[in-house]
């Protein structure tokens, strides 16, 4: 699977009262190339419950599963992982993975940090927050400048995150960026059928870059 596109990644606080699942779908309905689970939450039982589901609804429209920061529930599914810098180490999921699966790493705005990722098995890297952001307010920044120097310096796929909007998604992929992430862009949305509306719109940028 070739790793471009939009990265739809859902956040419990924004998606409670029920709508993570129907509100997955549609990102998924919408194009979504990646879909990542991000629970931080202790409950264990449910977090299992949503992610089979969530991966049944990435099967059934080709994409893929990413469940960030939790290796042992990403090998119990067989699907991908991502990591933060504090979030343990790569090397230990890649060999507990598989060389096969997908894991990405937080790498903020430092390209050293790509290179470590890359040096223990990182499938993609991860660099943000470029611009405002709803999820990580304090997370360091990350210029356009760095971005085309990532583009230059390393051939894996490169995700940007922070704040991205459709207004300033087409900028990032004109520098570099493989995949973009979302999360308020796309999920702070009134209805299933405008997290849909939304993730073509974005899904869409890709198509004429």
């Amino acid at each position: 699977m070739k790793l471009r596109g939009l990265y739809a990644i859902t956040d419990s606080k924004l998606l409670a009262d029920g709508r993570l699942l129907p509100y997955a779908e549609a990102a998924l309905r919408g194009g979504a190339r990646l879909l990542q689970y991000r629970d931080k939450s202790d409950n264990d039982a449910r977090r299992l419950r949503e992610a089979e589901a969530l991966h049944g609804m990435c099967e059934r429209h080709g994409a893929k599963l990413i469940i960030n920061d939790d290796a042992e529930l990403a090998a119990r599914l067989g699907v991908g992982l991502h990591l933060g810098q504090e979030d343990g180490s790569l090397s230990a999921a890649r060999a507990l993975l598989g060389r096969k699966a997908i894991i990405g790493a937080t790498c903020h705005s430092r390209l050293e940090l790509a290179e470590q990722a890359i040096a223990e098995g990182a499938s993609y890297i991860a660099f943000g927050r470029f611009f405002d952001s709803n999820t990580k307010p304090g997370a360091p920044g990350a210029t356009l400048e760095m971005l085309e120097q990532a583009r230059r310096q390393f051939s894996l796929p490169i995700v940007a995150i922070g704040g991205v909007n459709l207004e300033n998604a087409p900028g990032l992929i004109a520098r570099g960026a493989s995949l973009i992430a979302v999360v308020h862009a796309l999920f702070a949305a009134e209805t299933a059928n405008e997290v849909e509306r939304r993730a073509r719109a974005f899904s869409e940028l890709f198509t004429t870059s």
